[in-house]
C-alpha cells in the first residue's frame, strides 16, 4: 500500500507534535491496534490506530483510499494510549 500526505499538512504536524508524516512510511503496520474515529462524520471512515516506529510506539490517524494510505496525523504516544495498547 503506497503512504501518502499532504505537504501542507505536514508541516502543520511537525510544528504541533514534532514529527514529520514522512516518517509514517516506517510504521510497522503487522503492530496496528485501530478503531474507527467517530467523534463526527468525516465523509469517509478515519482510523485511529497505535503502531511501532522501531521501538517506540505512535499514534496514527489515516485514511485508506483503495490502494493509498493517506496518513492525516502522527505523534509519539502518550502514557494513556501506551497502557491501552498493552491492555488490547
Amino acid at each position: 500500500m503506497d503512504i501518502t500526505f499532504d505537504p501542507a499538512k505536514n508541516k502543520i504536524n511537525e510544528a504541533k507534535h514534532g514529527v514529520s508524516l514522512e516518517l509514517a512510511e516506517s510504521i510497522e503496520w503487522d503492530t496496528l491496534y485501530a478503531t474507527v474515529d467517530e467523534r463526527q462524520n468525516y465523509g469517509e471512515v478515519r482510523i485511529i490506530g497505535l503502531a511501532y516506529i522501531g521501538d517506540r510506539l505512535y499514534c496514527v490517524v489515516f485514511v485508506d483510499r483503495g490502494e493509498v494510505r493517506r496518513i492525516i496525523s502522527l505523534r509519539k504516544a502518550n502514557s494513556r494510549e501506551v497502557k491501552r495498547y498493552a491492555e488490547a
